[in-house]
């Protein structure tokens, strides 16, 4: 199975169009001298208020980085207040668990880690989606050894198994919990009615979604949804794929293996046609002396206080300019401007092909 079918077999996201959505102001629980902490939700989950997301060290955006220098920029992370880091079985697969357990065991504990299952693995393959309640104690083990840890902070399904009720999958990591092996129960792309169910039998510490500038459907039903039942929001792909970094237009061109070659949103024509946003971005990042990427952040951080995003990268100067993006506050002016601007943008380009968007709000 070569790189695309593998991603197509995970990567299962709904389109989004711009929506209507009232921002609130961002509020911090301030620890000294570091990233400022966000609960997720009532769970009593504390983290800092940028994660990172790691599946691209190793995972999706080929070419891949040299592992060394993935692990010295974890630990730059940690550094700067980062303790929030996203990884999952089927990232390589394996390696990625593997490699944030690496850089992270001597940190861990001051970190969260949280990773995710939901798929069968063949021969180092994803071979379709798995939440039998075998298949998760099978995939809670092997994350538990290759992140070299006693437990697991947050464990999500990965994506919801229409073949599986969602009972039964929160009912096992409730056990899990129970036993010790896991902290808080998260769940990836699900609808509302699927995490009312689950909710139900286990408290939700997360939902992890997409959700972004370009990417608002989140706001009409889920955030909602959520802040009633008391979850927290892990948006993940936040600046939107690299799109809003202001660094693309319609000549950009992805290496081979990189899956945004697959995507609807990343053709030449949908690049083109998208670059409003990114001009919107650009005016209010000159005024406020920062950069397309952090206002996009910023912007995220200030919709409500129990969201926290996962921006991923592989650079350095790129993490810095990421967490830079905490230290910046967008006025009640600078926020009704955004949100003015965006009523009159058109998004151009589904997400992801269609056969993929069709799989998931379950």
């Amino acid at each position: 199975m070569n790189f695309v079918s593998s991603y197509l077999l995970f990567a299962c996201f709904r389109f989004s169009n711009q929506r209507n959505f009232v921002p609130h102001f961002k509020t911090f629980i301030m620890e000294p001298g570091k990233m400022p902490i966000r609960k997720l939700g009532k769970s009593g989950l504390e983290v800092s208020a940028l994660g990172l997301g790691c599946m691209g060290m190793s995972f999706s955006y080929y070419p891949f980085p040299e592992k060394k220098d993935m692990i010295a920029l974890m630990h730059r992370a940690v550094e700067k207040g980062v303790n929030f880091f996203d990884t999952a079985e089927v990232y390589g697969p394996y390696v990625n668990e593997e490699l944030v357990g690496e850089a992270l065991a001597p940190f861990r504990n001051k970190v969260v880690i949280a990773t995710k299952f939901g798929f069968n693995i063949q021969n180092g393959k994803m071979a379709g989606i798995n939440s039998r309640p075998d298949n998760i104690r099978r995939a809670v083990e092997g994350s538990l050894k290759r992140l070299r840890t006693d437990v697991i902070d947050l464990l999500y399904q990965h994506r919801v198994d229409p073949n599986v009720p969602i009972e039964d999958v929160a009912g096992t990591v409730k056990d899990l919990i129970k036993e010790g092996k896991v902290k808080h129960f998260g769940l990836s792309e699900a609808g509302a009615k699927t995490i009312r169910r689950a909710h139900d039998v286990q408290p939700v510490a997360a939902l992890q979604s997409e959700y972004s500038l370009w990417t608002r459907t989140p706001e009409e039903v889920i955030i909602p949804t959520l802040e009633e039942l008391g979850i927290g929001f892990v948006p993940f792909s936040p600046l939107g794929k690299g799109f809003l970094t202001g660094k693309m237009n319609e000549n950009t061109k992805f290496e081979s293996g990189d899956f945004r070659n697959i995507l609807p949103r990343f053709t030449t024509d949908a690049l083109k046609a998208n670059q409003g946003l990114i001009d919107l971005l650009g005016k209010i990042a000159r005024e406020k002396n920062a950069t397309p990427a952090q206002i996009a952040l910023t912007w995220l951080l200030a919709q409500k206080p129990w969201i926290v995003p996962i921006p991923g990268t592989t650079k350095l100067h790129r993490l810095e300019e990421n967490i830079g993006a905490a230290d910046i506050t967008l006025t009640s002016a600078e926020l009704g401007e955004i949100h003015s601007a965006l009523e009159k943008i058109k998004v151009v380009g589904n997400r992801y092909p269609e056969e993929l968007e069709r799989t998931t709000g379950l």
